[in-house]
């Protein structure tokens, strides 16, 4: 699956625990990341202060549905499944 530009679910939805540019703490789920630009674009992307975690993620529509609701719904749902 490709990832459905403008869409940002995986900027929002999950946790991120390493640190990023303006967020030494990583971001709570649930949170927009502060590099999501309007237009649902990160802003980090092929940078290498772009976390691994957000450059290792692959869309998928087991992970990803539809569309963005169902991509936050989504990723919600795991992230609260795999949380410690």
């Amino acid at each position: 699956m490709k990832c459905r530009e403008g869409c940002g679910a995986c900027c929002i939805a999950p946790s991120i625990s390493s640190p990023l540019p303006g967020m030494p703490h990583g971001k709570p789920a649930g949170e927009r990341c502060l590099h999501l630009s309007v237009e649902q674009l990160c802003q980090l992307f092929g940078q290498p202060e772009r976390p691994a975690v957000c450059s290792d993620f692959k869309a998928d529509i087991e992970v990803c549905g539809n569309d963005q609701a169902d991509a936050i719904r989504l990723i919600g749902w795991w992230e609260q499944m795999t949380a410690a």
